[in-house]
């Protein structure tokens, strides 16, 4: 069955943009061909003045948890069959926001392969999943709660295996601390031989390998092992404020790996608390605490940038207040981080599908999965248009947009 979809503009996911109303031709689950003008007699769905876009990608979430503050610690607690449905929620909310894929890189167990194998059978609506299972972390570490531990060479060989077993498409490893209890963000997990274990396991084994890193040394590491993916790339170090290093990224940008950004953690969290009409001391701590890490964040995004890193978005959806629709506002910060437009854009579609290992989908091109959004007026002149959804498509079926992406938008941080 064929169908075609009509708008004044279309954003192709690669750079590009074609204006006086071309039309998307879509057959069954894919992208039939982009034309000037639709074949005589064919029934359009003419949208207006709005634009036609990709399907947009998160390329880092978390879809165990919720997304409203809570800690991992609690959300932890609760059984295998509560994170499960937890997930299913979560893969929803993203899809009525127009991102019609995600990218989970951290679950207990193998909860994630489940959600993607519900999805992938029809039992249920949501974006499409790509996961990794459990982070790979040393015992105690970074969300060790999720079933990841392994330490020693060996072991991490196995947990790579094992990983695979269960269904995981690449492999996350926690390269330092993080917002887990009792962990040190500051000091790298792994040791340069266990990372190449980890990431030389993968590879045989055809899976890519991105890593959290927030601190220096933990990049090196990473850049030295020859891992696929960065995320966060922070320059944390203890007790004291982060301090960018620039001949850390200089060796990032030079070895080619790409960063994901995941400023809407703090964006988010800053916007929660900001929203409180009453802040005891406590929360006025916390507050200030995450306007600082942001206002670095947003610095460093830029450097790097400057330096010729390479990014694309994802929001860490799910951890502390980032919800599963925020990956507008992600790429807003990215923005305000003196981002083009257009690049913030590619970086959510595009970008993210090749870097993610996606080659089938994140373009607007024949041949590829009809994952595709409309939205009124044009995002290039306001990122802020993509909350307006008129149509998501996800392989030629219609979603409807979840009320939350109707809201008004939270405005951007400007960090004080």
């Amino acid at each position: 069955m064929r169908s075609f979809i009509r708008a004044e503009r279309l954003i192709d996911g690669k750079g590009g943009v074609i204006t006086g109303q071309p039309v998307v031709e879509i057959e069954g689950t894919r992208i039939k061909g982009v034309h000037k003008a639709a074949p005589e007699g064919a029934q359009v769905q003419d949208f207006g003045d709005a634009t036609i876009l990709p399907g947009l990608i998160d390329t880092h979430v978390h879809l165990n948890m919720p997304g409203n503050g809570m800690l991992l610690e609690e959300v932890m607690r609760e059984g295998p069959e509560v994170l499960l449905a937890t997930s299913m929620g979560s893969s929803a909310a993203a899809l009525g926001a127009g991102i019609t894929t995600v990218r989970d890189v951290g679950c207990f167990g193998t909860t994630a392969f489940s959600v993607r194998r519900t999805l992938e059978l029809g039992y249920a609506r949501g974006a499409r999943v790509m996961a990794a299972g459990a982070p790979i972390t040393i015992t105690g570490g970074h969300t060790w709660y999720m079933g990841g531990e392994a330490d020693g060479e060996a072991a991490l060989r196995q947990k790579v295996r094992a990983l695979i077993k269960d269904g995981a498409e690449f492999i996350k490893v926690m390269g330092s601390g993080g917002g887990t209890i009792g962990t040190a963000s500051w000091r790298p997990a792994f040791t340069q031989a266990e990372m190449n274990a980890i990431v030389e396991e993968s590879h045989w084994n055809e899976r890519r390998v991105t890593v959290h890193c927030l601190c220096a040394e933990s990049i090196d590491i990473a850049i030295n092992a020859g891992v696929d993916q960065i995320e966060h790339a922070g320059f944390i170090r203890k007790n004291a404020p982060q301090q960018y290093n620039a001949q850390v990224a200089e060796r990032l940008a030079k070895s080619g790996i790409p960063v994901t950004t995941t400023l809407a953690v703090g964006a988010t969290a800053i916007n929660a608390m900001r929203q409180m009409q009453q802040r005891d001391a406590e929360q006025e701590a916390f507050l200030g605490r995450w306007e600082r890490m942001l206002a670095e964040n947003v610095e460093q995004f830029t450097k790097l940038s400057e330096a010729g890193v390479t990014f694309v978005a994802g929001t860490d959806a799910g951890w502390r207040f980032t919800s599963f629709d925020s990956l507008v506002l992600e790429m807003q910060m990215m923005q305000q981080g003196e981002m083009p437009v257009a690049e913030c854009i590619t970086a959510a579609t595009g970008r993210a599908a090749e870097v993610i290992g996606l080659d089938d989908r994140g373009r607007i091109e024949a041949g590829l999965l009809a994952d595709l959004i409309v939205v009124k007026g044009n995002p290039l002149d306001d990122l802020a248009a993509l909350h307006d959804l008129e149509l998501i498509l996800q392989g030629g079926v219609a979603h409807p947009p979840s009320p939350r992406a109707h809201r008004a938008p939270q405005a951007m941080i400007v960090p004080e």
